[in-house]
């Protein structure tokens, strides 16, 4: 099990993001921002003031070829992190896991509104640094891991936007195993069937920086698994 605990003050840790970000889209720097839907927390993100609109097409392939997804607070996250932050009572005093993390910003939430303990877990090192920075500009601590866990460990885990890979659904009932509670967020999926979950929320969204995603990918639906 691979764990780290928020290093504080890593001067080192923003320029090394800045020049991953330089790779995907020359030109454009990182800025601390606070994403419409939820101004209470601070992000490293594309700084909207360079963008001069949203992304031409060659620029978003840029960001997928070399994926720099934690650059962006993700229409799901942001919704996902809202609702938290308006029900503090789902992750207070609990152990949340959030995976797929990106930016961090549902993490983020949930440190915020008292979560016992809130590890971050995405496959991308960039990501989890990315994490790390955006929890000190918060002033939260949040542990980050690179894998799932081998057996229960967490409370609630939470998930935002990992559906756009179909390959993923495979993971809502690993989800299921690994915690008595999961809030999942998605503006990919319409009509999730998958054992034990419902949806009970939906809101229209955007991510920030605006990245002119197509009217069908900004509704985000909200989604509860329970055992």
């Amino acid at each position: 099990m691979r764990i780290q605990m928020q290093k504080k003050n890593d001067d080192k840790a923003v320029p090394e993001l800045q020049a991953a970000f330089q790779m995907a889209l020359p030109g454009k720097l990182l800025a601390l921002d606070r994403p419409p839907l939820v101004p209470e927390i601070r992000l490293w993100l594309v700084d909207a003031a360079l963008m001069n609109g949203p992304l031409t097409h060659e620029e978003a392939q840029a960001v997928v070829a070399e994926p720099a997804y934690w650059s962006f607070c993700w229409a799901s996250g942001q919704v996902l992190a809202r609702w938290i932050l308006d029900h503090p009572e789902a992750v207070k005093g609990r152990r949340v896991l959030d995976v797929g993390s990106g930016s961090g910003v549902v993490a983020i939430a949930a440190a915020l509104c008292g979560a016992l303990e809130v590890i971050a877990c995405d496959v991308d090192p960039l990501a989890l640094l990315a994490v790390q920075s955006n929890a000190e500009a918060n002033g939260v601590e949040i542990g980050v891991r690179e894998t799932l866990p081998e057996a229960d460990q967490h409370d609630v885990i939470c998930a935002a936007d990992i559906l756009y890979d179909r390959d993923n659904l495979s993971l809502l009932d690993r989800f299921r195993q690994l915690a008595p509670a999961v809030l999942l967020a998605d503006s990919r999926v319409r009509n999730l069937t998958s054992p034990g979950y419902t949806q009970f929320m939906s809101q229209d969204a955007i991510t920030w920086p605006d990245l002119d995603e197509l009217k069908e990918f900004r509704t985000v639906r909200l989604f509860k698994g329970e055992r």
